[in-house]
């Protein structure tokens, strides 16, 4: 039985990075380890653009700008949605994920989720380079796995 997958090999692909500035304490820890390793696996400083917006619930809308733009092999999602006191938090995780996964569906090309969703604080520092590893650094290796293994299929 055949099997495929995508390389780790960066070389070549084009990613945008959208990051939400809301909780910027979590997300630029997350952009920063994305863009890290995204040139670790090859990508060229030309190849990385960061798209800033206000927050987790704007990111689906910037990454089907991106993603139909026809000028990335890739589009990585980044937020932080911390819960609160009140209903916000199912409102903005539940559209940020819904958008996020509508996008990707929509347009074919990889939009990955790195939107974090936790309980705390601590939870998200755990998850932007602590005790849980790094969540940007994951979605930066699952985008050009993605974009490498969306060429196979076209080729």
């Amino acid at each position: 039985m055949p099997e495929i997958e995508g390389s780790a090999n960066g070389e070549g692909l084009r990613v945008c990075i959208v990051s939400a500035r809301w909780n910027s304490f979590v997300t630029e820890k997350l952009t920063e380890g994305a863009v890290a390793t995204l040139k670790e696996c090859g990508l060229r400083d030309e190849d990385v653009t960061v798209a800033r917006v206000p927050g987790a619930f704007e990111v689906p809308t910037a990454a089907a700008w991106a993603a139909r733009s026809g000028r990335f092999d890739a589009v990585i999602c980044i937020g932080a949605v911390i819960r609160g006191e009140t209903a916000h938090f199912e409102y903005v995780a539940g559209g940020a994920t819904d958008g996020i996964g509508d996008v990707s569906r929509d347009t074919g090309v990889p939009v990955i989720f790195g939107v974090l969703t936790v309980d705390s604080v601590q939870q998200a520092l755990d998850r932007a380079g602590g005790k849980e590893g790094h969540k940007g650094e994951e979605a930066a290796r699952a985008a050009i796995e993605m974009a490498n293994l969306r060429k196979l299929f076209e080729s």
